[in-house]
């Protein structure tokens, strides 16, 4: 088909040119864009075919006006803007979610808010209606966003659970706890007795989800819990550094470490070398979450996988569902032991 051109540019296919190669009406072509209801097979089929031939693109800023819906969603990471280029983990969720809203022709708007003057402009923008719902990744205890975003009406699904939130928030996550089991307890099968834990801040549902499980196991195994074993981190690398000293300072015969991220365990790793103790053999170090960071260590890291591919398009179409009107709802997905030469 030919399109029309002025000035030697070629002017973008319309709905009009869309009904016209298809032979049906621009009503027709409209309901098939907003959901193919009151359509035939038939008419369905040629309107979708002249699509492909005009290659016809939505034009959403119009779209919206009709429906009052923004046909995006934004991903908004709670967060320092340093985070979210050191941790794989923000990355690679970012990456799972873009390509679960591609299938649906949505795409997703990156926010990153780690100050309070931060969150509040955006927490503006998203409340004014710019986008659809909100993908909130990494919210802390005592961060506002989540509940003001809620009771502004925002359709929302969280990484995790939103501690204090309970069932007023969609969350979708891996299962902290039992993952840290795992973990302590293949620790505990090598006969390592002297295990410690550097956790992830313990004001998000990670942090204390994965001390809680490593507690458990060391209980039900008859060990008593040294509480000089335990160090807190802020899942950067910089902090596993620090647990790391901290903790052979107290326990200088420490012969295990579990660590609540893979970035942080990568600290660990380097503080036990340099000081003259050999991995695994003097002491055995375990990660969480099976990111890049795990492999980009010698020796490579045992770790507990989170399924990252499923959490984004479960995150996905949590967010979907309500924004089609759905109750808030959770998803907790099963982790998985890797073990690799750290153990």
């Amino acid at each position: 088909m030919t399109m029309h051109s002025t000035g030697g540019r070629r002017k973008p296919p319309t709905i009009h040119d869309v009904a016209r190669e298809a032979g049906v009406s621009r009503g027709t072509v409209s309901r098939v864009l907003n959901g193919g209801h009151y359509v035939s097979p038939s008419a369905q089929e040629a309107v979708n075919a002249a699509i492909r031939r005009t290659g016809y693109v939505v034009n959403r800023h119009a779209r919206s006006l009709i429906t009052g819906r923004s046909d995006s969603v934004g991903f908004l990471l709670t967060e320092p803007q340093e985070r979210f280029f050191e941790d794989p983990n923000f990355n690679v969720l970012l990456r799972g979610c873009t390509q679960a809203l591609a299938t649906h022709d949505i795409p997703l708007l990156l926010m990153l808010a780690g100050t309070e003057d931060e969150r509040r402009r955006i927490t503006r923008y998203i409340t004014a209606g710019h986008v659809d719902g909100v993908l909130l990744v990494s919210s802390h205890s005592g961060d506002p966003v989540a509940e003001q975003l809620r009771e502004a009406g925002v359709p929302l699904v969280a990484c995790g659970k939103p501690i204090g939130l309970g069932s007023k928030v969609s969350y979708v996550a891996a299962d902290d706890r039992d993952g840290a089991r795992d973990m302590v307890r293949h620790l505990l099968s090598l006969g390592r007795r002297r295990i410690g834990v550097v956790t992830g801040p313990l004001d998000t549902p990670g942090g204390v989800e994965r001390l809680a499980g490593y507690r458990e196991v060391l209980t039900e195994g008859g060990i008593e819990i040294d509480e000089r074993l335990i160090v807190s981190g802020d899942y950067s690398r910089s902090s596993g550094e620090a647990g790391a000293e901290r903790l052979l300072a107290q326990v200088p015969d420490m012969d295990a470490v579990f660590v609540a991220s893979d970035l942080m365990a990568q600290g660990v790793l380097a503080v036990v070398q340099r000081s003259g103790r050999r991995v695994p053999e003097d002491v055995a170090v375990g990660g969480f979450d099976d990111s890049p960071a795990a492999t980009a260590t010698s020796p490579e890291l045992t770790t507990i996988r989170q399924p990252w591919d499923r959490i984004s398009a479960e995150m996905v179409r949590v967010l979907l569902a309500q924004i089609g009107g759905e109750d808030p709802a959770a998803v907790i997905l099963p982790t998985e032991l890797v073990k690799r030469r750290s153990t």
